[in-house]
């Protein structure tokens, strides 16, 4: 997914009968700014104080609160106890995203991944066991190229 536009978020909000306000524009143009980054809302409210410091720390929780129950924004947790936020992935036209993370054990970089290998498996599944996958998200845990799967 490439810069989402102002316009878009407008006409995202919009088209979901929402009220455009700044804050719900900043927040998305924050994430949008910085793709991959995966911002706790600490880091996202410390950006948004440098343009706006009238827009408080409860505000910007709760306005992410609010961007994700619209599946404006994911949560992701990648089991450090820290929950950071990105954009949501453009949904399939089954409304399912799916998301591949790929997190360094040495250096905790988190990488995104594109491909789904997975949608073979779901049909699989719901063949045999009449279990329908909605969603799913994969976390895949080694070395990132800086730390080139070495184990010293």
């Amino acid at each position: 997914m490439g810069m989402v536009s102002t316009d878009e978020f407008k006409v995202l909000l919009k088209g979901k009968g929402l009220k455009i306000t700044t804050q719900r524009l900043v927040i998305l143009e924050i994430l949008g700014r910085n793709p991959g980054k995966h911002l706790t809302a600490e880091e996202i409210y410390n950006l948004v104080k440098t343009e706006h410091p009238e827009i408080g720390l409860a505000t910007v929780y709760r306005t992410i609160q609010v961007l994700m129950e619209l599946h404006l924004i994911d949560r992701v947790n990648f089991d450090d106890g820290v929950e950071r936020y990105e954009l949501a992935h453009e949904a399939d036209a089954d409304g399912a995203h799916h998301h591949h993370h790929l997190i360094c054990v040495k250096c905790g970089k988190v990488l995104e991944f594109e491909e789904d290998m997975l949608e073979g498996l779901e049909l699989k599944i719901a063949e045999k066991t009449g279990f329908k996958v909605t969603d799913h998200e994969v976390k895949l845990y080694g070395y990132c190229n800086e730390c080139g799967g070495k184990t010293d």
